[in-house]
């Protein structure tokens, strides 16, 4: 199964809350004893049998398609997607993807997400066959919930509610950044505008009582994007 679902993963972000340590380097590309950030999650999900990427990306993009090419030298097929202007997470799906016919992955190219990927997408096709899901979301349990999208489910995985950020600093479920997605997902995402999944499709999404749902996972789960994320995943990648 993992060998036919292609993985999209969102690249094109500006990294400016880790931009004082990497002031000319892509966020993608920020290193880990000398690996850039990027080339660690794409091996990960490589040797779990993902062979197709896209990578969605736009600032300083000409340095991550150096870097890469066509994804050969890992073993994989890479295509890219190139925004001019910055798109939001799922504006820069839309782009991307423009017209699908199967399930496809969806990943933040800034979180390490080191957990069971081929799990993730059979939990998903369950849900499809049972439920008629068209998205299932990667969640993992947090002390707090403040830095993340919040999250409850109803008795059959559902989701309930999702904030896309929470003033509570309860634990709980938090959006993990891995999303498993069917086509019809497309149908509820604008084109040609900026436009965020987590703050402008999700929740509407649990409202009208669209068939998304979350699957609570195990595995490492480290923001990169910030500095405090950055010294905490090179202890990790140790």
């Amino acid at each position: 199964m993992a060998s036919t679902v292609k993985v999209f993963i969102l690249a094109g972000g500006l990294g400016t809350r880790i931009r004082a340590l990497f002031p000319d380097c892509p966020k993608p590309l920020i290193p880990f004893h000398g690996k850039p950030f990027l080339q660690w999650q794409i091996e990960l999900l490589a040797k779990q049998g993902f062979q197709e990427f896209v990578l969605c990306i736009g600032y300083l993009s000409e340095q991550i398609i150096e870097h890469f090419g066509d994804g050969s030298s890992l073993g994989v097929k890479i295509e890219y997607s190139i925004e001019s202007t910055p798109l939001g997470t799922g504006g820069a799906l839309k782009y991307a993807a423009k017209s699908i016919d199967n399930t496809i992955m969806l990943l933040n190219g800034d979180t390490y997400l080191n957990t069971n990927y081929v799990e993730l997408v059979n939990c998903h096709q369950a849900l499809v066959k049972r439920a008629q899901a068209i998205g299932s979301m990667s969640l993992v349990y947090r002390k707090d919930t403040d830095r993340y999208g919040s999250v409850t489910l109803t008795e059959t995985s559902q989701l309930a509610q999702f904030h896309a950020r929470s003033p509570d600093l309860a634990p709980g479920l938090v959006n993990a950044g891995a999303y498993i997605f069917e086509p019809q997902i497309l149908d509820f995402i604008p084109s040609h505008q900026q436009t965020s999944l987590e703050a402008d499709i999700f929740g509407s999404l649990v409202q009208t009582e669209k068939n998304l749902y979350g699957i609570p996972i195990e595995g490492t789960f480290i923001d990169m994007g910030t500095i405090d994320g950055y010294e905490q995943l090179l202890t990790e990648l140790k």
